[in-house]
């Protein structure tokens, strides 16, 4: 009797199973896209010093062994010889009149580019261009019958979602693995271009360059990076999304150069005990700590310790989402900004800049005044320290640190004392009557310059 009761329950749970109970088949995704994927090899001459350290004598050999392996890397005239190296990697054909992508560190210093299509052609490859900073590099091949990709809109993948990567991990030709979009918008070092899309797709060494696929066949990302200790797969892979790409293929192919735009600001991230600093209710925007002379944000009126909170129409929640959107406006294009000053919401409009070349200088050490309630000893910047450490006034220069407020916050010896809260610090008289007069318990921004970049630290003096 029982068993009559239960097959009907079991029936029903079939038919109503939830979707979710089926995963995605890529076959079709594969067999559309597989023709447009590339093998990317390219040959580079070693350098002469790296030719020596790799000259390697086995141990155990007879004398005129030993002499034999001595010249295996040598010329005619006893020189090392430079012996020529491979880089693999992975790429697509962009668009059917040849040109291919691929990554900036996948070619980068070739002497010779092959690449290799799906059907087994190998043809030479031209450097068209490449972008160190964003990792993209276009080239250009001459073939007949080339596949293209299409291109889809990052913008628009969700945390979730399902995506293909396609590639030539260890050279492992048209290699296929899948999985998830993890984060997007990552900031990485070295990246501040480049808002990352975050999956948890198998990216080995060869993939870089392949293709990140969303579920209606369409490119969204160039597969770039993975965060390992191996060296192999372990969960964390990155991709450059599309629309940053196309930015750079679009600049490549009519400029022959990737322009970027510039505020002319250094920012940092807003922490929980800055925003207590600066009376917010909750750590978000972009910090500014340095407004560089004569730059589009000096001419906004923008000032040091301003946070800015949206561009653009664009909501900043951590500093590393503004570069991208910078970077990627026209140069000479009208903007809007909005940041909080002093804890009032205020908006300027900003005419974009060229993003030029910058230099840090580091800093040095001098006579020291004690200020005993942080735990620093500080001195007052004679003119020589100023002109190398780029400080034209006021600030006092850290000389040593000791256990207490000062030292939990992070500052460090070298570190130059521009301004406490929303006061400047001239010399050190002014820094000791400041400190002296700090609310305890309470948590105070100080802007500090290290190694010619200004940053802000939260300090709370104890109570």
């Amino acid at each position: 009797m029982f068993k009559n009761y239960l097959w009907p329950i079991l029936l029903l749970f079939v038919i109503n199973r939830p979707s979710y109970a089926q995963l995605p088949d890529f076959t079709e995704l594969v067999e559309k896209n597989g023709g447009a994927i590339v093998n990317i090899s390219s040959t580079h001459n070693a350098p002469k010093k790296e030719a020596m350290q790799n000259q390697q004598i086995p141990e155990g050999l007879p004398p005129e062994m030993e002499e034999l392996f001595k010249h295996f890397n040598q010329g005619p005239n006893g020189d090392v010889v430079p012996r020529n190296s491979k880089a693999l990697g992975s790429g697509f054909i962009l668009s059917t009149d040849g040109y291919v992508l691929t990554n900036h560190h996948v070619v980068d210093d070739a002497q010779e580019i092959i690449v290799k299509l799906s059907d087994k052609r190998e043809v030479v490859a031209k450097l068209v261009g490449s972008d160190p900073s964003t990792d993209v590099a276009v080239l250009k091949i001459t073939a007949d019958n080339l596949q293209a990709v299409s291109i889809g809109e990052p913008n628009k993948l969700k945390v979730g979602e399902w995506v293909l990567a396609i590639g030539s991990p260890f050279g492992f030709d048209q290699s296929v693995t899948a999985g998830i979009v993890s984060a997007k918008g990552r900031s990485l070092p070295g990246g501040n271009y480049v808002p990352f899309i975050q999956t948890d797709v198998a990216i080995n060494p060869g993939n870089s360059g392949g293709p990140l696929f969303n579920m209606e066949g369409k490119v969204v990302g160039i597969n770039s990076q993975i965060y390992s200790q191996s060296g192999g797969y372990m969960g964390l892979s990155f991709a450059i999304p599309m629309d940053v790409v196309m930015n750079v293929v679009d600049q490549i192919k009519t400029k022959g150069k990737v322009s970027r735009g510039w505020l002319g600001v250094q920012i940092q991230d807003v922490t929980r005990e800055l925003a207590e600093s600066f009376g917010m209710p909750k750590p978000h925007g972009a910090l500014v700590s340095k407004v560089i002379a004569n730059s589009p944000a000096e001419k906004a009126g923008l000032q040091i310790g301003d946070i800015i909170v949206e561009f653009n129409g664009h909501t900043i929640e951590t500093s590393g989402e503004l570069p991208p959107m910078v970077g990627l406006t026209p140069i000479d294009q009208a903007a809007e900004i909005k940041f909080i000053r002093q804890g009032e919401k205020k908006s300027a409009p900003i005419k974009i800049g060229l993003l030029p070349e910058e230099d840090q200088i580091v800093a040095d050490t001098a006579a020291p005044k004690i200020s005993n309630r942080l735990g620093l000893t500080v001195s007052n910047l004679t003119d020589a320290e100023r002109e190398q450490l780029q400080v034209p006034k006021n600030g006092v220069l850290v000389q040593q640190v000791a256990k207490g407020p000062g030292l939990e916050a992070g500052i460090q010896r070298g570190d130059v004392i521009l301004r406490i809260q929303n006061t400047t610090v001239t010399n050190t008289s002014e820094f000791d009557n400041i400190v002296k007069a700090l609310t305890p318990g309470k948590s105070v921004a100080m802007l500090i310059q290290r190694r010619g970049s200004p940053v802000f630290l939260a300090v709370k003096v104890d109570k």
